[in-house]
């Protein structure tokens, strides 16, 4: 698999995880002490993996059927770095974030995410 194979899969593990409340296929696509940062609800969000997560897993899944909705925009790759521009829909919302991968010991990792919240 090349590495934007190994990227675009981390991506759509990601987004497959959000819509489907799959809380082990995000701990698998985040890192452990990767930040997830943007403005929601009129104020700047910063939170853990693990508080996004159980943000997730509250929000809960998609009814069974439901197609996740991904367009990756933008994928840089240079040696063990990556970024990622990626719209997705969660719980009704339109989202753009951004991800920065990091490759350690040979997997692919989101590191940051960035987002924006479209009104």
């Amino acid at each position: 698999m090349s590495d934007q194979q190994a990227v675009e899969a981390v991506v759509h593990l990601y987004i497959e995880g959000m819509t489907f409340a799959n809380e082990a296929a995000l701990r698998k696509a985040f890192h452990p002490q990767c930040a997830v940062i943007g403005h929601y609800e009129n104020a700047v969000e910063w939170l853990t993996r693990d508080e996004f997560i159980a943000a997730i897993v509250a929000e809960g899944a998609a009814p069974p059927g439901t197609q996740p909705h991904m367009d990756i925009q933008m994928l840089d790759i240079v040696g063990d770095a990556a970024s990622v521009k990626v719209s997705d829909n969660f719980a009704g919302m339109l989202f753009t974030d951004y991800l920065s991968m990091l490759k350690i010991e040979g997997r692919w990792t989101i590191v940051n995410k960035l987002y924006y919240l479209h009104t």
